[in-house]
């Protein structure tokens, strides 16, 4: 018997269906796991299962698939489930106040210093605007007055307001790029 002849006798019977049908199952797999990797494991058990040739002849080797397909995807469903649980039970013994550390919210010197360096550049920075527009920015961006009242009360155009403070927010990114 040549290699072929072996390959072809292999792939007949139960095994030449799946062979025939393993995109279709790997679709069905997929789509009823929703996840490619376990719809994989589950295509990877339906070929061992399917060459093992423990079965007698099968009538419908299609459906027999089909219905050993869906059996290990309700299987790793349940298991998924089953590990959900057991690691949601562990998590809930984990958040046991007497376990926890208490969490430091303050930020360490390093950060605390690079911090107080962009304060006082940007405070150089705003006071290093032009004048109008420092006004403007002032205004709106400290003490939160809108463009409305800022325009009535410097006597410009709320154009006038948006204007000047589109030129602050250029002036006061490019310092704090340098």
């Amino acid at each position: 018997m040549s290699g072929f002849d072996a390959v072809t006798d292999q792939l007949s019977g139960l095994t030449g269906v799946y062979a025939e049908l393993r995109g279709e199952l790997r679709r069905f797999l997929i789509a009823r796991l929703g996840d490619v990797s376990e719809a994989e494991d589950a295509l990877q058990e339906l070929w061992i299962r399917a060459s093992a040739g423990d079965s007698g002849p099968i009538a419908n080797p299609r459906a027999y698939l089909y219905r050993a397909a869906q059996n290990l995807a309700l299987d790793a469903v349940r298991a998924r489930a089953s590990r959900q649980r057991r690691d949601g039970e562990w998590a809930a013994t984990q958040r046991d106040p007497s376990f926890a550390e208490p969490v430091d919210f303050m930020p360490n010197a390093e950060a605390a210093m690079l911090a107080r360096e962009d304060a006082v550049k940007l405070s150089a920075a705003i006071a290093a605007l032009p004048a109008k527009a420092g006004a403007v920015f002032r205004l709106h961006k400290l003490d939160g007055m809108p463009h409305a009242e800022i325009a009535s009360r410097l006597g410009i155009t709320r154009s006038g307001v948006e204007k000047h403070i589109a030129v602050a927010m250029a002036h006061l990114r490019r310092a704090m790029a340098d």
